[in-house]
């Protein structure tokens, strides 16, 4: 498996700039490997989806808009993404 296996590309029109107001409408993408389709669904038919034994992860984590490109002697690329301060009064 290589890294650029997850690139992809999403319009920056798609991406949220802020919640929902109503947290279960937001947007659900469904992916059924058997059938090799994908459905764009709410949160809230997540229920559907989830069987008695499956585990659900919750990430209620807040990051902050820091992302650090770079590129290594050897070519590789490098992404640091900063998720908090370690001096708040830099």
């Amino acid at each position: 498996m290589k890294l650029s296996d997850f690139d992809y590309n999403l319009p920056k029109e798609l991406i949220a700039q802020e919640p929902l107001k109503e947290r279960s409408k937001c947007r659900l993408m469904v992916l059924d490997r058997a059938k090799h389709t994908i459905e764009h669904r709410t949160f809230e038919d997540i229920v559907g989806y989830i069987k008695p034994a499956d585990l659900l992860v919750l990430n209620n984590t807040k990051v902050i808009p820091a992302r650090l490109f770079g590129k290594r002697k050897t070519g590789g690329k490098v992404e640091i993404f900063l998720i908090e301060k370690n001096n708040p009064t830099c």
